[in-house]
């Protein structure tokens, strides 16, 4: 399946938890706290301005970001988890 988003919406491929501290245990699921780092992978065409244009999104498809803990709303599509958010959602563009 694939999705549009619309407006300034961008759909979110979480990327996995870390399952190890840095100090090398092992975490259990439970103790492993939710991702918020991910990937890209769709983009709307930005939000409605009152002019009638739309402003543009500043990411693109395949660039990795951070974002809030408890933003978005988080789906299943195809046996995936993604995460469907706004724009001013996304906390920061990692580079590099």
């Amino acid at each position: 399946m694939t999705l549009n988003p619309l407006d300034d919406r961008v759909v979110i491929q979480a990327l996995d938890a870390e399952e190890t501290t840095a100090g090398g245990i092992v975490l259990p699921d439970s103790a492993q706290e939710k991702p918020q780092r991910g990937k890209v992978i769709a983009v709307g065409p930005g939000r409605l301005l009152e002019s009638g244009e739309r402003s543009a999104v500043s990411v693109v498809v395949g660039d990795e970001v951070l974002f809030g803990k408890y933003g978005g709303t988080d789906i299943e599509v195809d046996g995936n988890e993604i995460k469907i958010l706004r724009e001013g959602d996304i906390l920061a563009k990692i580079v590099g």
